[in-house]
């Protein structure tokens, strides 16, 4: 039903909208968490770590999880541990209450997340599959670029702790509407627990996701986040060849023989480099660069979130006039070119043109995601869905967090190599050209895609099959 692939998506977003702001919102409350629970703000930032550490090791088994058990019944299990942990982290008296219910959160994100999006790839006809992603795509755009702000805000004027509180009423709502209007869909005959490769892939995860999340922000040396990330990939590589000998393996690498669902990811990695980065590199430019408060910062860079959301109402529209080998390769050009125009900012540049950049590369970006997270489901086998859509969301945690790991290297590599011990604007300039320069490699993944790929979403070749069939409803 067409009314399906609208409501849907909005129960899902209203969630996934929870996980994103707050997974964002925390870093501005930092010190004022750590004054009112009498600790050091570096200590502190272990709750933001124990929140990305419960969502790695729980990433990989979500899709088993959701073939297993229905994801419907996954989907609302995500939402009462996250709203009851956001309840939790509200009310700590200490360091170790905030960061063990932080811990619980990010179990309940590692559910929430990935799961949503195998309830839309499996009730949504693939013709109806690019306006039910798009609204599922806004939520990780928005949520990061509007977290910073409100975090400050609530926290000046209120308490950090309605910071978490905030949650419970989405929460609810979210439970309710997913209890009423979500199908229960399961697999028929879902494949045991791939156990061995639960532990290798999600301690190779968690440590390679950490130490790339945690470098250059004070929390670990560089020797150890070296050894984390090493570590990390050993436990990968280990997870690799374990995986090439068993027939249903937690991440099935095999998916990647699919030249659209390999094409999207690849070149989608390096996108996602520059987008993790952008978010971290501009406060910091507009902040220690130009002097702005974090309040006007903030309301600098939600014009992107305004770009995202009127990207929505346009997407279906533009990928079937173009087709996506088309529209990737040019909007793939013009998301590089936004990303640079960044870097020429300056102190003196008016508000309006930095709010106008920041518009149209929203708008861009959000078009490039929406297209690369339809494009890459729509050669996969229906019964290879939620294998299919844990994999995309694992690799695309990692390459979020190594674009957050790239900015801080570069950043650090420009005060090693002018010998300063303060960031000025140009260093910030400097972060926003290459990564921008990296983006652009990933046009080369787009050049290989046949002149029709993903004909079967984007109906430039016919209307295409229905996913909702050989799934079971509960």
């Amino acid at each position: 039903m067409r009314s399906q692939a609208r409501i849907l998506p909005l129960v899902i977003a209203s969630a996934l909208f929870m996980e994103q702001m707050d997974s964002t919102i925390i870093a501005t409350s930092l010190p004022a968490m750590a004054a009112d629970l009498g600790v050091n703000p570096t200590s502190l930032k272990l709750a933001f770590t124990t929140y990305l550490l419960g969502l790695t090791v729980f990433l990989p088994v979500s899709g088993w999880a959701a073939d297993r058990f229905g994801a419907k019944t996954v989907f609302r299990i995500a939402i009462v541990i996250f709203t009851l942990a956001s309840a939790a982290c509200g009310f700590a008296q200490d360091l170790h209450w905030l960061v063990v219910a932080r811990g619980l959160q990010g179990i309940g994100g590692a559910l929430m997340v990935p799961v949503g999006r195998i309830i839309i790839l499996r009730s949504v006809k693939k013709s109806e599959l690019l306006d039910a992603i798009a609204w599922l795509t806004i939520p990780a755009l928005v949520g990061p670029v509007i977290g910073p702000p409100i975090g400050g805000y609530i926290t000046m004027v209120y308490d950090w702790r309605w910071i978490f509180w905030m949650n419970l009423p989405f929460g609810v709502v979210a439970f309710a509407l997913a209890s009423w209007l979500m199908p229960n869909i399961k697999a028929d005959r879902p494949p045991p627990l791939d156990l061995k490769g639960f532990v290798l892939s999600g301690a190779g995860l968690t440590l390679s996701v950490l130490g790339l999340t945690v470098a250059g922000r004070g929390l670990f040396t560089g020797p150890e986040v070296l050894v984390m990330i090493s570590a990390g990939l050993l436990l990968l590589v280990a997870y690799v060849l374990h995986a090439g000998r068993i027939k249903s393996p937690i991440l099935d690498l095999r998916l990647m023989r699919i030249p659209t669902y390999r094409h999207s990811m690849m070149g989608g990695n390096l996108f996602r480099i520059a987008v993790g980065a952008v978010p971290f590199v501009m406060p910091l430019m507009l902040q220690l660069g130009f002097g702005f408060s974090p309040f006007a910062s903030g309301m600098i860079t939600f014009a992107s979130a305004f770009g995202a959301l009127s990207m929505k109402f346009t997407v279906a529209r533009i990928v079937r006039f173009f087709g996506y080998r088309s529209l990737l390769i040019v909007n793939g050009l013009l998301c590089c070119a936004t990303f640079g125009a960044l870097g020429f900012f300056t102190a003196a540049t008016p508000y309006w043109i930095m709010v106008a950049v920041l518009l149209v590369g929203g708008f861009m970006r959000s078009l490039q995601f929406s297209s690369l997270n339809t494009l890459a489901y729509a050669d996969v086998d229906r019964n290879d869905i939620a294998k299919a859509n844990t994999l995309y969301t694992v690799i695309q945690q990692l390459f979020l967090a190594l674009g957050v790991a790239v900015a801080a290297f570069l950043l650090d590599f420009r005060l090693w190599w002018s010998g300063r011990q303060d960031l000025v604007v140009a260093d910030f300039s400097f972060v926003l050209f290459v990564t921008a320069a990296i983006s652009a490699f990933a046009v080369i993944s787009y050049l290989k895609l046949e002149p029709d790929a993903g004909a079967s979403i984007s109906g430039r070749a016919g209307e295409g099959d229905d996913p909702r069939a050989e799934v079971t409803r509960a």
